[in-house]
C-alpha cells in the first residue's frame, strides 16, 4: 500500500498532537480529526506510530486517545514512578499496592458493569470512599487463608500497610490516611481520568475514564473477576 506525503504529513501532525494532548478532540482540531476518522491510510500510519512507540490508539465518540501500553514506562509509569508518585518516600511494595487497590476500588464503586453503561453513580465522597477501602480490607484480612490466596491479593500486608498511616483529618502528607488518599485523588486528576473537587471532598469521573471503562475494561468477565479480587460479593441473578 503506497502512502501519498500529505498522508504521511498528516498522520505525523496527528501523533504528535497526541503525545502532546493525549487526546485529539473533534471540537479542538476538526482537520486532524477529520483525517484520521476519514482516510484509513492516515489512520493506519498513526496506529503505526504508535505501536513503535508501545502505545494504543483509540477512538470513542468524537475523541481520539493516545494509551501507552502496560510495559511503556517512557510514555506510561513504571512501577518504582508510580510508588515514588502515590506512596511516602520510604515506601514498600506493601504502600504500591494499597495504592493500586485504592484505585481499583474506587473504579468498582464508579462502574457496576450493567446495562448500555457501566457507571452507576455520578459522585462518591472522600469520606466514604475512606471508610470502603477500610471495610474491604478488613474483610479482605479477615477472609484471606484459601480465599485470599485465589485473589492473588495479600489483604493482611495491605492492611497492615495502611494501619500504618496515623489518621490526620484534612492532613496532606503521604504518612496519613487523609494524605495518601488526597495524593492519589490528585494523581488521577493530573491524567484526566476524574474531577476532584477538593472543597466539596467530592469524586467524580471524566468522560474519558467512562469511556474507557465501558469499552476496554469492563467486559463482564473482568468486571467479575475485580470484584470477586476486592471481595465484593455479586447477589445479582443472570
Amino acid at each position: 500500500m503506497g502512502y501519498e506525503i500529505e498522508e504521511i504529513r498528516q498522520s505525523q501532525n496527528i501523533f504528535y498532537y497526541l503525545l502532546k494532548n493525549r487526546e485529539l478532540k473533534e471540537d479542538d482540531e476538526r482537520l486532524l480529526y477529520k483525517a484520521y476518522v476519514e482516510n484509513e491510510k492516515v489512520m493506519n500510519l498513526v496506529k503505526s506510530q504508535a505501536e513503535a512507540a508501545e502505545c494504543d490508539i483509540e477512538r470513542y465518540g468524537s475523541v481520539i486517545y493516545i494509551m501507552p501500553k502496560e510495559e511503556n514506562s517512557f510514555l506510561g509509569y513504571s512501577k518504582y514512578q508510580l510508588k515514588a508518585v502515590l506512596c511516602k518516600s520510604n515506601a514498600t511494595d506493601k504502600d504500591y499496592y494499597l495504592s493500586q487497590f485504592v484505585i481499583l476500588t474506587l473504579l468498582v464503586e464508579f462502574y457496576d458493569g450493567q446495562g448500555s453503561s457501566s457507571k452507576s453513580r455520578d459522585y462518591i465522597k472522600t469520606g466514604e470512599l475512606q471508610n470502603i477501602i477500610s471495610e474491604r480490607l478488613r474483610e479482605g484480612s479477615e477472609s484471606a487463608g484459601e480465599e485470599g490466596e485465589k485473589s492473588g491479593l495479600a489483604f493482611s500486608n495491605m492492611l497492615e500497610a495502611y494501619e500504618a498511616l496515623r489518621s490526620d483529618e484534612g492532613s496532606k502528607a503521604k504518612t496519613t490516611k487523609e494524605g495518601f488518599l488526597y495524593t492519589i485523588l490528585n494523581f488521577l486528576q493530573k491524567e484526566g481520568l476524574i474531577v476532584f473537587i477538593e472543597e466539596d471532598e467530592m469524586i467524580q469521573t471524566t468522560p474519558k475514564l467512562d469511556s474507557f471503562m465501558d469499552w476496554n475494561l469492563l467486559n463482564r468477565s473482568n468486571y467479575d473477576r475485580v470484584r470477586k479480587v476486592l471481595g465484593v460479593e455479586n447477589n445479582e441473578q443472570d
